[in-house]
């Protein structure tokens, strides 16, 4: 008999990916298949070329349709409800209220020749669930993952393997909880989500950091920066390279977001409990940042987050780096069409 596979699409709003797992939850293969998504053709066009993505993934890995038990479609949120988009500042308007669902479990159905169970999810949760796997190994704690980028990605992995979505499905959008500002010495920046109590996203991700230079700059009047004529936003982009080669400003200004992720994580751990904390996202990319650069981050995090844990967590919670970078949302669907079957 073959063997059964569940199969992972990460629809992501510029590049769509595909990967997979067995039934044992073992990954079929650590290279994705990457393609762009193509949302301005509507999301129609987009789905269509989900499943087009899903047979060359098979048949790369000598795999049929036959042997699919389960698919899981990694998504940007919000949704409105279970499987149906809301307005993405990443989407065109035309996916708002899209049943993808529904969309996607039909053409899935129309090429296999029978109906396979869909999981659809946040692509945040997907990832988690992912780095929760690799995290824990034969172990059951459970996870929180935080991925600082353009914004704050978080999850939290229960004992089962699945993220915690909420009954409305906005669980663990962590990115927008206030921040600690008097432990910061930082003040309430507006957040792109709308609120103004100072939402941790900016002050540990790329979304804040034109405020955080804007500010750092008064103290560096004669740096580079502070001369230049590209706007704040664009200033900010070169901030990474900076610190990677030992800029004082650039190099105070990364220390910062450790900072500030490490008290968000000791919060979190007061709510959740979690044994392993996976911190993801941009900086972690062995890819994009150097050795040195990620465990300097690394460390404040821990040490900021130590301060403020109970006792009793500071010898139990494990806080590692994320491992699998483009990989974690497909094979994280996957694994949640998996983890669905098994329920």
């Amino acid at each position: 008999m073959s063997k059964n596979v569940y199969i992972g699409t990460d629809g992501g709003a510029t590049t769509s990916k595909v990967g997979g797992v067995w039934s044992d939850g073992s990954t079929i293969s650590t290279k994705l298949l990457q393609s762009s998504t193509n949302s301005k053709s509507g999301p129609e066009a987009v789905v269509r070329s989900w499943v087009e993505a899903v047979s060359s993934y098979l048949a790369q890995h000598d795999l049929t349709w036959e042997q699919v038990s389960g698919v899981g479609l990694a998504v940007p949120g919000p949704f409105q409800r279970y499987g149906v988009f809301d307005h993405s500042a990443n989407l065109p308007d035309e996916f708002t209220g899209f049943d993808v669902h529904t969309a996607y479990s039909n053409a899935l159905a129309e090429r296999a020749g029978r109906a396979i169970p869909l999981t659809v999810g946040n692509d945040g949760d997907m990832g988690g669930i992912a780095e929760a796997q690799h995290a824990r190994g034969n172990d059951n704690g459970t996870v929180l993952m935080l991925a600082p980028g353009s914004g704050l990605g978080c999850a939290y992995i229960d004992r089962h393997g699945l993220a915690l979505d909420g009954d409305t499905l906005a669980g663990m959008e962590g990115g927008h909880m206030p921040a600690a500002l008097h432990l910061l010495g930082a003040k309430p920046y507006p957040c792109g989500c709308g609120r103004t109590w100072g939402c941790i996203e900016v002050y540990t991700c790329l979304s804040g950091l034109p405020y955080l230079l804007a500010e750092k700059l008064e103290q560096y009047p004669e740096h580079d920066l502070a001369k230049s004529t590209l706007s704040m936003k664009e200033r900010a982009f070169s901030l990474r390279g900076l610190a990677q080669r030992g800029d004082p400003l650039a190099t105070e200004l990364f220390d910062f977001q450790a900072k500030a992720l490490g008290l968000h994580l000791a919060n979190l751990a007061m709510a959740l409990d979690p044994r392993y904390v996976v911190i993801g996202g941009g900086l972690m990319d062995p890819e994009a940042t150097t050795t040195a650069f990620r465990e300097r981050y690394l460390d404040i995090v821990r040490s900021t987050a130590r301060e403020y844990l109970w006792p009793y967590q500071r010898g139990t919670i494990n806080i590692v780096p994320a491992a699998l970078g483009d990989l974690s949302q497909a094979i994280g669907a996957a694994l949640a069409a998996l983890y669905k079957n098994r329920a």
